[in-house]
This record gives C-alpha cells, structure tokens and sequence, in this order.
C-alpha cells in the first residue's frame, strides 16, 4: 500500500478560526483560542496519523502589519508557512473582503501548490450572502478550490480534511507515528497560562506578557511546574498579580485545570511574575523564547 505525507500550511488574518480548524483536525487542543487577535504567537506543527498517511498541519499567527520586533518575528513565521508548503489553506471569514499584506495575497493566488480557501463562520451568514462569498472568493483567488465551513460547529470539517488527504503527496512519514506535534511539554504549559492571562486581562496586559516554564518535573502521578510570567512595567506586574493575589491565583486554577486535561495527570503548578523591561523589542529576548530562529 503506498503512503501520503505532507505540510499544510493554515494561513490568514487574525480571528478567522485558524486554531480552532487545527484542533479540530487533529482531535487535540494544541492551538490556544481565544477572541483576541493575535493569539497564536508562533507557528506550531500538528501531526495527524493515519495507516497510510501522516498529515503535517502547521497553525501560523495571523497575517498584520508588523508594529515591533516580536510582530516581525511572528511574520516570519508565516513567511516559512509558504516554503515548506505541499498544499495551503487560506482561510477567511464571511465579510472578509482581503488579507492585510498585499504580497502574502499575491504568494497566495500565484502558489504553484493545491489551495483550498475556506469560508469560514457560515453560520454567521445566510444563504444569499454565502453565495456572494463564494463570488467574491472564486473571482478573487481563481487558483483556489473553495469550501464553505464552520470550523467552531465542524461542519463541512470531515469533508476538508478528506479532500486535503486525497491531494497529499506520496511519502514516507517525516514523523515518529505516534507523535502529535513537534514543540516541547513545556511550550504547552507556557501556552495554557497565556490562554488564561488573554481570558482574564484587558488591554495591553496579555500582549505585553511571555511565560517561561523553568521547571516541568514528571512523577508517575503528578507533573509539578514552576512558571514565571515576564511583564515589561512594574505596573502589568501589580496588575497581574491582583488584590492579594487573587487575580495570579485564578490564572494558575484555570491553567491548572486544563493542563491535568492535557497530561492526564494531576498538576501542580507555582507561578512567579517578574519584570523584563521591553523584552517585546529585545532581539535576544525573543531569541530566548524562540521567535528568532
């Protein structure tokens, strides 16, 4: 029996349902969702197995207009998403009329790869403006096979994924098969209390923090993690940490909560809040949480 195997690259701007297609396809939370825009801060590999196929999925940070350093490094990230591509879904959203950088666009409509373009949040639309869509997107991206969908209510999910294994090229797995992804425990961890601080702060809190897992012991029952949380002004520290402490507390419960989901193992996590002046703009800053590579 012959094997498939390949990379498809999710790629498009902010809040269009990236992550949310992602975990749905790989069955497992390896994107962290939120309603705010750039949520996903790096491009994170999801590996769907099958008896004769390895699907490589790849979540890239939504598509801006770099405003600092970090911003520049996210980009890259979505730049790479094009080169190892051996199909690229673009998704957007009904309403959505373009991507926020005219040369991603232009990489799009000239890729010499399968494009699938998925319509997504249908379910926000009805019947005449899904078929102006259709138009718009059709005319718009003439080298792309267009799929209406709910990627949130999995509707039209299954019918994707089909088609994305039927264009997959022949190829042994580039993976061990029984592996899920190609980050680290602890990007997990990291991600989790990211989540939290996104759900749980306003403003510029959640982007002005980066977290850093410094320990990750495994016992047989229990996995302990000492977590610090990196804000640039002593006051995102004062606001994170909260009235007595309360604010840092729900952080790490709801972390927690998810996190013993995710290992299948009861978690015991410590979080610290330390003061990293402008890290956001420091080169070897970013270097160190892996935006620079």
């Amino acid at each position: 029996m012959s094997h498939k195997a390949g990379f498809v690259n999710i790629i498009g701007n902010p809040n269009v349902g990236k992550s949310t297609l992602m975990n749905a396809f790989v069955g497992e939370r390896l994107s962290i969702i939120t309603s705010k825009a750039q949520t996903t801060r790096h491009r994170i590999l999801g590996i769907v197995n099958g008896e004769d196929f390895q699907l490589i999925l790849s979540d890239t940070p939504g598509i801006i207009k770099p405003a600092y350093e970090m911003q520049e490094s996210m980009m890259n990230f979505v730049k790479s998403a094009f080169e190892d591509a051996d199909i690229l879904v673009y998704m957007v959203e009904i309403g959505e009329q373009d991507l926020k950088d005219e040369a991603f666009f232009n990489k799009i409509i000239h890729a010499k790869i399968p494009v699938l373009l998925l319509l997504n949040k249908i379910d926000n639309s009805n019947q005449e403006q899904l078929e102006e869509q259709v138009g718009f997107w059709t005319a718009k991206v003439p080298n792309a096979e267009i799929f209406p969908i709910s990627a949130l209510q999995n509707f039209n999910v299954p019918e994707v994924f089909s088609r994305i294994i039927e264009l997959l090229p022949e190829s042994p797995a580039y993976y061990p098969k029984d592996q899920l992804t190609d980050k680290p425990e602890r990007f997990f961890v990291n991600e989790t209390i990211r989540e939290k601080i996104l759900l749980n702060y306003s403003k510029e809190i959640p982007y002005a923090v980066e977290i850093v897992t410094e320990e990750f012991f495994e016992d047989e029952k229990i996995i302990r993690i000492r977590s610090v949380i990196m804000v640039e002004r002593e006051t995102q520290k004062g606001i994170i940490i909260g009235h007595k402490g309360a604010a840092l507390k729900k952080v790490g419960t709801d972390a927690r909560a998810d996190l013993e989901k995710f290992f299948g193992k009861q978690i015991h996590i410590e979080l610290y809040v330390k003061v990293n002046k402008n890290w956001r703009s420091n080169a070897n800053m970013l270097k160190r949480f892996g935006y620079n590579q």
